[in-house]
């Protein structure tokens, strides 16, 4: 069971991120909650299962909802890039891809509930329907050692080239000292589904280096137009062969099986999930 929890150096990094409460009654430990999320997110089962040492499930459950709708997660995603940019540990060759996770029936049963609809959430919760039933998708941008550095949840139908453009703008990693926060890309690495002359052209306005292979449609009709076709776009095959990294990064967000299937009802829960198992990849790097 320890092996399902924080390390010490985990913990050390994690909790100067984890707001506290200033007055009121005693409340069970933050690691011990944590822990108790963690473990949740790890091995899939329901909040009502989880066991004593974590204390009440309504605890670990309400405060885990309230990280989730205050960004809590997110923010500490965010100080981690930021202190291993300073140190100059993030590799800024980012790369962009996306995966299905197919949605339990209990994540199924989401409703409106008597107008307590959130407006930050959005109405089909962020479940489709395709061939393999309800789905959703998980658009994650990595850097070059193969740690997140954005997420995006949308439904499992969604096309990868729509959800490009917002999955980049998510990437803002603060400076520790003075200075806006860190958004330009060194170079972005992405297969063909990211192949549209509207994402190629949002890359060039913003000075990012790109290595996209281009679709066979696209070679044929810009072959068929000769002159009028333009040039080919540049695409380096040494640069491509590190798409891996990427690949990678899923299957070890995925070991956690709260993510490989997603029991969450909302989706600012499951993307809460997915960001805490994202601050726990880079808590083991640094």
């Amino acid at each position: 069971m320890i092996r399902l929890e924080l390390t010490d150096q985990e913990w050390e990094l994690l909790a100067p991120l984890i707001p506290r409460a200033a007055t009121g009654r005693p409340r069970v430990s933050d690691r011990q909650v944590i822990n108790g999320m963690v473990y949740k997110i790890r091995t899939g089962i329901s909040w009502r299962d989880l066991p004593e040492r974590y204390g009440p499930w309504q605890t670990v459950y309400t405060r885990f909802r309230r990280y989730a709708l205050d960004g809590v997660f997110a923010r500490a995603l965010q100080q981690i890039q930021a202190g291993a940019d300073a140190t100059g540990d993030i590799d800024w060759l980012v790369q962009i891809d996306s995966t299905i996770v197919r949605a339990h029936q209990h994540a199924a049963t989401t409703g409106p509930k008597r107008g307590h609809h959130r407006p930050d959430e959005p109405d089909d919760h962020a479940l489709g329907r395709s061939r393999g039933g309800l789905t959703t998708k998980i658009h994650l941008a990595c850097d070059g050692k193969g740690r997140p550095l954005a997420i995006l949840v949308t439904p499992g139908q969604r096309n990868d080239s729509i959800c490009a453009r917002p999955l980049l703008e998510r990437i803002r990693v603060p400076r520790t000292g003075p200075g806006r926060p860190r958004c330009r890309l060194d170079q972005v690495i992405a297969d063909k589904a990211y192949s549209t002359r509207g994402f190629r052209a949002y890359l060039r306005k913003r000075g990012i280096g790109h290595t996209i292979p281009e679709k066979t449609d696209q070679q044929r009709h810009r072959h068929n137009r000769g002159r009028r076709g333009g040039r080919p776009p540049t695409f380096n095959r040494q640069i491509y062969r590190q798409r891996n990294v990427i690949g990678r990064c899923f299957n070890r967000l995925k070991a956690f099986r709260g993510i490989a299937t997603r029991y969450e009802k909302t989706a600012t829960s499951y993307e809460a999930a997915v960001t805490l198992a994202s601050v726990l990849l880079w808590a083991r790097s640094v």
